[in-house]
């Protein structure tokens, strides 16, 4: 079954979405949110969620993604998005869902900065999730926003050739700032701030929702826990974003001496 195209939410603030109808549905079936990373990881993963709506629509499981407000396909300007609007945006998908498969218990699925925003919601009590599945959230704001600016200089480096020791020297100077652009995305003032004050113990779960959390091994012991949490490993799948080289004062001066990545201009020869 095709899936159908909509825009749904407040007419300040619409939301463009992806429907994907069940398969011979039935009283009582499960319905399935799926919450997106952000910025590139929610490029890479946008594959996979397209593919996993439409398996679970063959096995009976009405399934909605969508994109928040100022990303991929829905109105408005990136360089405002922050956490409580999007918070509000995944009630707006969940009520949206809710009108779509009236009879289904809804559950969401979310990944990385989609499963934070997940849990806020939940947590708001504006809307009512059946369950929580959440897929490696960030839970530690400063860390995030640290492998962001890492993310962005690697690439800028490696991919353009082009070394930028002003953001090298700015992340030596401060390891834990949230930069203003990340790998193509803007992150505004008020998105920035919201990560910096994101701490673990800022995302505790409730025991009004059963919950499952997907984490690495080497970040199980960091997962929310609480309320009917419980955690799952999974060893083998591979990172939305890979770990990037570390940025260090050795990697700086390679750099600045022309020994890093990049390759150097053949040198000229007499005219």
């Amino acid at each position: 079954m095709m899936a159908r195209p909509l825009m749904f939410g407040p007419a300040s603030r619409q939301l463009f979405g992806l429907f994907h109808p069940a398969e011979q549905p039935r009283p009582g079936d499960t319905a399935v949110l799926l919450c997106p990373p952000f910025g590139q990881e929610g490029l890479r993963t946008h594959r996979f969620f397209k593919v996993l709506a439409e398996r679970l629509a063959r096995s009976r499981i009405a399934t909605l993604r969508f994109d928040f407000h100022g990303t991929g396909d829905s109105p408005g300007d990136e360089r405002a998005g922050e956490l409580d609007g999007w918070r509000r945006d995944l009630c707006s998908a969940h009520e949206t869902l809710r009108g779509l498969a009236p009879d289904a218990r809804i559950v969401w699925v979310g990944a990385r900065l989609g499963a934070t925003l997940a849990v806020l919601a939940a947590r708001n009590g504006r809307c009512d999730p059946a369950r929580l599945v959440l897929w490696e959230p960030v839970i530690d704001g400063p860390r995030y926003g640290s492998m962001l600016r890492e993310r962005h200089v690697e690439a800028v480096d490696t991919t353009f050739c082009i070394p930028d020791l002003g953001w090298r020297r700015g992340y030596l100077r401060d390891a834990q700032a949230v930069p203003e652009e990340a790998l193509g995305v803007s992150l505004s003032a008020q998105l920035r701030a919201q990560l910096s004050a994101l701490v673990p113990a800022s995302l505790p779960l409730t025991a009004l929702h059963d919950t499952l959390v997907l984490a690495r091994p080497d970040e199980a012991h960091t997962a929310p826990v609480g309320g009917r949490a419980a955690v799952a490993t999974h060893a083998g799948a591979p990172r939305l974003l890979p770990a990037p080289a570390r940025l260090d004062r050795r990697s700086l001066s390679q750099q600045r001496h022309g020994s890093g990545r990049c390759a150097q201009p053949p040198a000229r020869g007499p005219p």
